[in-house]
């Protein structure tokens, strides 16, 4: 496996997808929007994937620092629970601006990298939940419908470039946070973060070069 950057690796499935990438012998940058705590020549902190220029920027820093770019895993992104009626026009804004932009934004940057290298991957986080919203879950699941359309678009634009482009859609993730959000879920059938990242692992690997445009579930026992 080649070079790669994930953006948001220091959240807790970026994290996760950071090192098992890293275990599988491929050399791992991360931008983030969190300053980073200690120095790190592969750590680009304090990003705002939503904006154009500053995400061109670190792309084309970290790229550097790798010495090329075989893959780019978008996993920045954020969620908001608030109802239509009761809730704020900005959340909409806000969640489109930190799951689409940051996707779109990343990965226009990334591709002239991808080119350069004869093809590569991007994999994209969505959300199951963009397939049927419930209650609290408007904003957000447009958002993530968003980065799934995003997703098939760009994937029929680069498919003759052997670049694949493909998403994966959890359900709840196994978080130390989404615990705290709702304790008394039986947390047995949350997905786990390790168990997503085994599936981004196989989607940048050579075996899924075939596989693009693919809007992938996983749930759990959900």
């Amino acid at each position: 496996m080649g070079p790669c950057i994930v953006t948001g690796g220091d959240g807790a499935l970026g994290a996760v997808v950071v090192q098992r990438l890293r275990k599988a012998g491929a050399a791992v940058a991360v931008i983030q929007r969190h300053s980073s705590p200690k120095p790190d020549g592969l750590i680009f902190g304090g990003i705002d994937l939503s904006d154009a220029s500053a995400a061109s920027r670190a792309i084309d820093a970290a790229a550097n620092a790798l010495g090329g770019l075989y893959a780019l895993v978008n996993v920045a992104g954020a969620f908001r629970w608030e109802t239509v009626a009761d809730g704020n026009i900005a959340t909409w804004n806000f969640l489109y601006a930190a799951n689409v932009k940051t996707a779109v934004n990343a990965s226009r940057a990334a591709l002239p990298h991808l080119v350069k290298n004869g093809g590569g991957r991007i994999v994209n986080i969505g959300a199951n939940a963009a397939a049927k919203a419930a209650t609290g879950m408007g904003a957000y699941a447009a958002s993530k419908a968003g980065v799934a359309k995003f997703t098939e678009a760009l994937a029929d634009e680069v498919k003759d470039k052997a670049i694949t482009v493909n998403a994966v859609l959890p359900s709840i993730i196994d978080t130390p946070a989404n615990r705290a959000d709702i304790p008394k879920a039986d947390f047995g059938k949350w997905v786990k973060p390790d168990e997503i990242a085994a599936l981004i692992a196989f989607l940048l690997s050579e075996e899924a070069r075939a596989i693009t445009g693919a809007l992938i579930p996983i749930t759990g026992g959900l």
